[in-house]
């Protein structure tokens, strides 16, 4: 069976149109690659809510590995290739404990955030959306500053600034990578009222890689489904 391309116009070539790929990637490779990537979520999720520590920590390191996998067999842009493998690369540092192990997991992320940023490009954002996002920057950092660790307290405040800067700009690419972006913000803001002291909602940990996972299989998916037929 064929497969069905969206047609959108194009801000860059009014009165004309291109085909874009559909939401869900085609062929047998993308559709194997995500039912793995639900497969190592929903045992990751299971180990979580059982405190399964060894499933969490053989589960959690695959999901990235998948969805990078997913891209480059649907030849998408290398930029969401590296986002992705740092994602992994943070995912892996947040496995430890301690706060260097924290410091290099939001590094990690952190260029994540970088490769995102620059792949979004210069693309539109919804009109209103650069003042949501940045009171929601200003309010949490605000809030967040007096529970956290003095010398957490600059990383934290950077890391908060590229990780909204990526959600905002996700929204320039269409509905389900902007949610996926939102997604990604609120897991790492319950990870950071959990750096703050803050008290966590029951079974936080399922809650923040649920969040973390399906926003940045929506990222990918939304970012592959720009990507142009000709």
């Amino acid at each position: 069976m064929s497969a069905r391309y969206e047609v959108r116009p194009t801000p860059d070539a009014p009165g004309h149109a291109r085909r874009y790929r559909p939401l869900v990637p085609a062929g047998t490779a993308g559709r194997v690659l995500l039912v793995a990537f639900a497969a190592a979520l929903v045992g990751d999720l299971a180990s979580l809510l059982a405190d399964a520590e060894l499933g969490h920590r053989i589960a959690k390191p695959l999901l990235m590995p998948l969805l990078a996998a997913l891209v480059i067999v649907h030849r998408g842009p290398r930029l969401l290739v590296a986002a992705l493998i740092c994602g992994w690369g943070g995912d892996v540092f947040l496995l430890g404990d301690s706060d260097l192990a924290f410091l290099a997991g939001m590094g990690s992320f952190a260029l994540g955030h970088l490769c995102y940023l620059t792949l979004f490009g210069r693309a539109r954002t919804p009109r209103g959306s650069v003042l949501v996002y940045g009171v929601a920057l200003v309010g949490a950092v605000a809030a967040l500053w007096p529970g956290l660790p003095a010398e957490l307290r600059v990383p934290v405040a950077g890391y908060s600034l590229l990780l909204t800067a990526m959600a905002w700009r996700s929204t320039a690419l269409g509905f389900a990578a902007g949610v996926g972006g939102a997604l990604f913000l609120i897991s790492d803001l319950i990870i950071a009222t959990g750096v703050a002291d803050w008290p966590q909602p029951p079974a936080s940990d399922f809650w923040i890689m649920l969040l973390y996972a399906v926003g940045q299989l929506l990222l990918t998916l939304g970012v592959l489904a720009r990507q142009p037929r000709h």
